[in-house]
């Protein structure tokens, strides 16, 4: 028995149900995991403003990081979500694939990028000297380095509370590996 509940909209402060409504007509519905987070408080309006932050990495770059930490994390829920984003910002469903894998053969770029992601989420920070090195040798700078980490940091809030909730996925289910 799952002991986590996905509260009603009803349910939420009136400030949440302001957020809700937001993201709503934003998406076009309420993502399960965000309807979770809005029975903190301050939870969901904190993390949409944390996620949202201006950033110097593409919406295509931060998919990658979402994909690679969602993997490793072994979470579905945003697996799910992030392939579907990733979708969205142009990456076929074999390009995500190889992007989960983590180890891209049609952008060399991205490629350093995936590298350095999944160096600091499997070393809890500690990037390899050579990996960090080969991500700026592809053209990345310190602040999109800075970048990365947020979005790592994004991705394991948001891929703790669903593995542990174990959120229904609302989203088309992303292929297994």
């Amino acid at each position: 028995m799952n002991r986590f509940k996905i509260p009603e909209k009803s349910e939420l402060t009136q400030e949440n149900q302001n957020v809700y409504d937001q993201v709503e007509a934003q998406l076009g519905f309420v993502p399960n995991l965000y309807t979770y987070m809005a029975k903190h408080d301050n939870a969901l309006p904190d993390y949409l403003t944390f996620i949202n932050r201006k950033s110097t990495l593409t919406n295509k770059e931060k998919e990658v990081v979402s994909l690679v930490v969602s993997e490793i994390n072994g979470c579905n829920y945003c697996l799910s979500a992030h392939t579907t984003l990733g979708k969205m910002n142009v990456f076929t469903e074999a390009e995500t694939i190889e992007i989960r894998k983590g180890n891209l053969s049609f952008d060399s770029k991205l490629n350093a990028l995936t590298e350095l992601t999944a160096n600091l989420v499997n070393t809890r920070g500690k990037a390899d000297d050579n990996i960090l090195e080969n991500f700026f040798n592809a053209g990345y700078s310190e602040e999109q380095f800075i970048d990365v980490v947020f979005v790592i940091a994004d991705k394991i809030i948001s891929n703790f509370i669903a593995v542990n909730t174990k959120t229904r996925i609302d989203f088309p289910l992303a292929q297994s590996l």
